[in-house]
């Protein structure tokens, strides 16, 4: 299976890109929203989408709207991978698309359990 994780930060990139790797994922990454459209036009949709909400560019929310609908049309998983954690931001972003929602800091077995309830992994 392949996931596109998208964040700005290098290093949450890198601890993703490690922990889906443990998970059995092949991982391509993104810099923020509008990087991430193209490596989505470019490679195809993957099997699961992780994004950051705070991106410049285009932000995580904006990057969900778009993917899901016309001409993208996304259908696979995306869970949010982010700080912010009041409930209308939560709300907002379940609403605009997204499956799933992942605080940071977050572990192994934290990411695990939500790949888990997608039926991506077993936990």
């Amino acid at each position: 299976m392949r996931a596109l994780v998208i964040d700005d930060s290098r290093t949450i990139r890198i601890i993703l890109e490690g922990m889906l790797r443990t998970l059995g994922f092949e991982v391509d990454t993104a810099v923020d929203g509008s990087d991430a459209l193209s490596a989505v036009t470019a490679n195809g949709t993957p099997d699961l989408i992780l994004v950051d909400w705070n991106m410049p560019v285009l932000n995580g929310l904006g990057f969900v709207e778009a993917v899901r609908v016309a001409p993208f049309d996304v259908t696979c998983p995306i869970v949010m991978v982010t700080t912010e954690s009041e409930i209308p931001q939560i709300e907002r972003a379940l609403n605009a698309g997204a499956n799933e929602y992942l605080m940071k800091p977050f572990t192994l077995d934290g990411l695990t359990d939500k790949l888990s309830m997608l039926g991506l992994v077993s936990a």
